[in-house]
């Protein structure tokens, strides 16, 4: 796959200042096996942690370090390279290369290039995870990413400092995996797609609520794997503290009949993808006033149905390709598939829960069912998992199309 998409590319490799700068070696070595031409533009801080003249052999090109370079400045290298590149991939991305993007600072050839060129830019941060988790640090993430700007990564870990936590590069092989796919063809192009993710809050009173256990990160990464697909994407999402990914159009809600109110709402969309963990029942009386602890040993609590969303959504006239999510602690296939034929969906993804498992972590594994058949999905970060389960439904969804029209 990547050999495909990546042949002939000319990928210019942003090299920062970070421990992981060693690992740009294997990036090279990665694209040029699968046949893209690659240079090397570094800073100063990463010429500290692993030799221009490495990468220079590696790459088979000058390695770009100085803004004003007595040889190169009178063709305005900085420029040509903007020009000449079809992808500016920087791996490792530190905290501050991100924050002089931010800044649109150009006191390095690395950030001038970048201000420069009009080739897409992928960041593949690496840093302390507490640099990383820091909020000058995700203020700065959700501006790259308005910007259009992709990231990859990070990921969670053993780091060179001795903690633990998120903050390291993603491997090698991982960076070319999603750079490549992130080269498909737009095959949802002109197609709008919704995406429900994480959990719904059903108030008690006012400060009280039923929910749930979901992170919302599954669905942030299929919203933004559709967008990547060249789609437009509504994700509609429950309470969580994830930044919107590029290009999503992103509408926050709390409850499950603001959600239903919300995708009902929308009457026009291709695909409809339901990951939310929305709340089956809520309080069926709001108390205005928070209730009081009771002497009582017990107290009980009447709960009433909410709408179910997805079986709302596969039974319009005019329907879209429907997508559901089943999390089960047990039988998960036999669960899954009845809730397919229950509720009338194109395609169903069940996935094991339960404590420790899902819920706030970044990996995940995947049972994926539709009428005709079945695949499995093998644990992997939700990022890849996700694009791997968008690339299925799209199979899926022209595959129904194409019957539909024959």
């Amino acid at each position: 796959m990547a050999e495909e998409i990546l042949a002939g590319k000319k990928i210019v490799l942003g090299v920062s200042g970070s421990i992981a700068a060693y690992k740009a070696a294997e990036i090279i070595r990665l694209c040029r096996k699968v046949g893209a031409e690659v240079k090397v533009v570094m800073t100063e801080g990463a010429c500290e942690f692993i030799t221009p003249l490495t990468l220079q052999t590696l790459s088979g090109s000058p390695v770009a370090i100085d803004l004003l370079d007595a040889d190169e400045e009178s063709a305005m290298g900085h420029i040509k390279l903007a020009r000449w590149a079809d992808w500016v991939l920087i791996a490792p991305a530190s905290a501050n290369t991100m924050a002089r993007l931010v800044q649109g600072r150009t006191e390095d050839i690395l950030s001038a290039l970048c201000l420069a060129t009009e080739a897409p830019i992928a960041l593949a941060p690496a840093m302390n995870n507490k640099m990383w988790t820091h909020e000058a640090t995700q203020q700065n993430l959700a501006v790259l990413i308005g910007r259009g700007n992709y990231i990859l990564g990070p990921d969670s870990g053993d780091q060179a400092c001795g903690e633990q936590g998120k903050g390291r590069l993603l491997e090698p092989e991982q960076i070319i995996a999603l750079l490549s796919q992130l080269m498909v063809p737009k095959r949802l192009s002109g197609k709008r797609v919704v995406v429900t993710a994480g959990p719904t809050h059903e108030p008690i009173d006012p400060v009280r609520y039923i929910g749930n256990r979901s992170s919302g990160k599954m669905g942030f990464e299929l919203a933004s794997a559709a967008a990547e697909a060249g789609a437009e994407v509504i994700l509609i999402t429950g309470p969580v503290h994830l930044t919107t990914p590029s290009a999503v159009c992103r509408i926050d809600v709390e409850t499950a009949e603001q959600m239903y109110d919300v995708v009902m709402d929308i009457s026009d969309a291709d695909i409809v993808i339901g990951c939310a963990a929305v709340a089956d029942h809520r309080p069926a009386k709001y108390h205005k006033k928070k209730i009081k602890k009771s002497d009582s040993e017990s107290s009980s609590l009447a709960l009433i149905k909410n709408r179910d969303i997805i079986t709302a959504v596969s039974l319009r006239k005019e329907r879209p390709f429907v997508v559901g999510f089943a999390a089960e602690t047990e039988n998960m296939a036999e669960y899954a598939k009845g809730k397919m034929k229950a509720k009338n969906l194109d395609m169903v993804a069940a996935n094991q829960v339960g404590k420790d498992l899902v819920f706030g972590a970044d990996i995940n594994a995947l049972h994926v069912f539709w009428s005709e058949g079945d695949q499995t999905m093998a644990t992997a970060f939700k990022s890849h998992l996700a694009r791997e389960l968008m690339t299925l439904i799209i199979e899926r969804y022209d595959a129904k199309n194409s019957t539909k029209n024959s």
